[in-house]
């Protein structure tokens, strides 16, 4: 059945030409510049100043939109044009968002709109966001003067081209990576992995099945191979990539790493802080680092006491193999075959329960069922074949569109991530509607087969969509405090984190899974199953989230900023302290973690721990009141999902709960109610 087309303005991604989007953005830039260029003063009255405001939105819309392209086929479809129009603008770009958040008459313009009587009149998304812009003035250097602003203006741009070498190494070496794999090195491998190996080795012109350390591959060797050389072949190839001990010395991050610390620390100083940690706060919801660095060392307290019992469990079932000492490699194997032991559950055993077409009519079956809500897949170009757009209906009438690119290839950085292709916003021409980006990792389909997702890659697809509902359904016009703009970064994962407990839910399951040959859904017993197993090994990866998040707020509430060695040498003490799973002496985790090194998480990877706390609560409220309560639902589309940044993210936490956050919930979804 042929789709309809996109009733919402999309890219046109069959035409896009990379010399036009690289012209439209240096005219956006040059736009911008020349705005920029001719405000002089503060413009004499109060409607030319909202008049100034309003400008810098539509800037704003133009260059977040023609920017935003480019970025993600960046991401996507990687390859060496696209990253060298990318790495070409990027200094243009930076010189002109310095330029703008430096910008004397546009500051102050902003300080006056605020300090009008008119201001309390003003709608309370526009109140909000001359708030937000203030501060992100003072956090920009608006008020450095001389050599010390040329000086922010030169690391603002430095930072930005090592953000993007940082990501390009960490793509270049994964993707530098292969095995072929002899057949004995495929024993304890499910068919489906072993046929996706095959599909890696076709790609890399092999007669035979290949590992490389796309996730999928990567986690299939670790969770199945027998062969116990193959997991710390590959073990050590992904935990040293981008290393100096990577074997590619020109995909080596140790002194992009450094460069990045160090000019961190430099500009932190400059705007008056003692570190960057500080200067990362200060636009955050937690209100110092003290209270940051305290709140993950009582998680860990917490977690501590099972991950003892969990890991004592891994070393005795690894031990009855004859493994006298449990190392990196064996954890993930062992992992797989406790969890069939206790609970009789493997995740290859699920897989042909969540075919991915099935997945998404049951996601978007439940976000029906919450949110009144309607999704529709639509035609409109796409930059892969993998790649779907689709759109959403409130009683009819569309409010928003997504595009869906959820498998692994060559070419497409790793990880998942939502990201905004255009914000709601009031034009000329009316309403703008937001659109977005929701990429994955998946494993691809295998064969003419669909895609068979894991629990895990479920529960993946679910975060994401959280965010791409916050994107799409806020009723907010100003694009500066629209869907997630504007929302403190430390609760910007509550909507992420909250749409996961609906993969854990028996009714949930029902809607989500689907045999790919019976037909049926989850059995009883494999239902039982998942759902006991909830729990296995959360204090483990509680301790590991700990772990990255006490090592990425060290690292930089640190003066003067590390060296490498310093940076091992922090990560190998915190693991000393609160790491209860092995861990090699060569693991360059570090040169890896893009999300702090290369996205937006410096000083902010606790968010995800914070946030936490505040999805178990939210979803506390469900559990009262029913999972599928319709004025539930309605009430978190209300407060959390419509508002974007017009309220502070505890505001509207408060509007919702009709408290503060409480920590209780998070401890019973881990299942440590007793643990503490």
């Amino acid at each position: 059945m042929a789709l309809e087309k996109a009733t919402l303005p999309v890219p046109q991604f069959d035409q896009i030409q990379l010399d036009q989007l690289k012209l439209k953005i240096e005219q956006a830039i040059q736009h911008g510049q020349d705005f920029l260029n001719e405000l002089t003063a503060v413009p004499d009255s109060i409607q030319a100043q909202l008049q100034v405001l309003d400008t810098v939105d539509h800037l704003e819309n133009s260059m977040s939109e023609s920017w935003g392209v480019l970025s993600h086929l960046n991401a996507v479809m990687n390859n060496a044009e696209t990253r060298e129009v990318h790495q070409a603008l990027l200094p243009a770009l930076s010189e002109y968002y310095t330029a703008l958040g430096q910008h004397a008459a546009l500051y102050q313009t902003y300080q006056q709109v605020h300090d009008n009587s008119i201001f309390s009149t003003l709608p309370a998304a526009q109140q909000s966001a001359v708030k937000l812009a203030l501060r992100d003035f003072k956090l920009s250097g608006v008020a450095l003067e001389g050599e010390a602003k040329k000086r922010y203006a030169e690391i603002s741009s430095r930072l930005s081209q090592l953000s993007s070498d940082f990501s390009n190494h960490v793509l270049d070496a994964t993707q530098a990576y292969f095995k072929p794999l002899t057949e004995a090195q495929l024993e304890g491998l499910p068919q489906s992995s072993i046929e996706l190996l095959k599909q890696y080795g076709q790609q890399r012109e092999l007669e035979q099945p290949a590992a490389t350390l796309d996730i999928p591959s990567y986690l299939a060797i670790m969770t199945y191979a027998a062969s116990r050389e193959l997991r710390e072949e590959l073990h050590k190839a992904y935990t040293t990539k981008a290393s100096e001990l990577g074997g590619h010395p020109e995909f080596d991050n140790t002194s992009a790493m450094e460069e990045i610390l160090s000019l961190r620390q430099e500009m932190a100083e400059l705007l008056g802080f003692h570190n960057y940690a500080e200067l990362s706060l200060a636009s955050k919801m937690a209100p110092d680092v003290e209270t940051v660095n305290q709140f993950l060392v009582d998680l860990a307290e917490h977690a501590r006491k099972p991950a003892e019992k969990e890991i004592a469990e891994l070393k005795a079932i690894a031990a009855a193999d004859g493994i006298t000492e449990l190392q990196p490699w064996d954890t993930g194997y062992y992992s797989e075959k406790l969890k069939m032991q206790q609970f009789n559950l493997s995740q290859e055993a699920l897989k042909p329960y969540f075919p991915a077409p099935k997945i998404l009519q049951g996601l978007f079956s439940i976000v029906n069922r919450l949110y009144g809500i309607n999704i529709v897949e639509r035609e409109a170009p796409v930059w892969h074949p993998d790649a779907r757009y689709f759109e959403l209906e409130d009683q009819g009438a569309v409010v928003g569109g997504f595009y869906f690119d959820l498998y692994a290839r060559s070419g497409k950085r790793g990880g998942a991530w939502m990201s905004g292709f255009r914000s709601r916003m009031q034009t000329a021409s009316g309403l703008q509607k937001p659109i977005c980006y929701m990429v994955c990792n998946f494993t691809p389909p295998v064969g003419d087969q669909p895609a068979l997702l894991t629990h895990d890659e479920v529960n993946t697809l679910f975060h994401e969509f959280g965010h791409g509902l916050h994107h799409m359904l806020t009723e907010v016009d100003n694009i500066a405090v629209a869907g997630t703009h504007g929302v403190a970064w430390d609760a910007v994962e509550l909507p992420s984190q909250f749409m996961e407990f609906w993969t854990w839910d028996k009714d949930s399951l029902d809607l989500l899974s689907e045999h790919i040959e019976s037909h049926e859904s989850l059995p009883e017993d494999l239902l039982k199953a998942l759902l006991d197993a909830r729990h296995f090994q959360s204090g483990m990866q509680s301790l590991r989230q700990v772990e990255f998040a006490l090592f990425d707020l060290n690292i930089h509430k640190t003066a003067p900023a590390l060296n490498a060695a310093q940076i091992q040498a922090t990560l190998d003490e915190i693991r000393q302290k609160y790491a209860v799973a092995p861990n090699a002496s060569y693991n360059r985790f570090q040169h890896g973690f893009s999300h702090i090194f290369a996205g937006g998480y410096a000083a902010g990877y606790y968010s995800y721990k914070w946030a936490e706390v505040l999805a178990s609560d939210a979803f506390d409220r469900f559990e009262k009141e029913g999972i599928f309560n319709t004025e539930t639902g309605k009430q978190f589309r209300q407060f959390i999902l419509a508002v974007g940044g017009k309220d502070t993210a505890l505001d509207a936490f408060i509007n919702f709960r009709g408290r503060e956050p409480k920590i209780d919930a998070l401890l019973r979804h881990q299942g440590w109610t007793n643990a503490s």
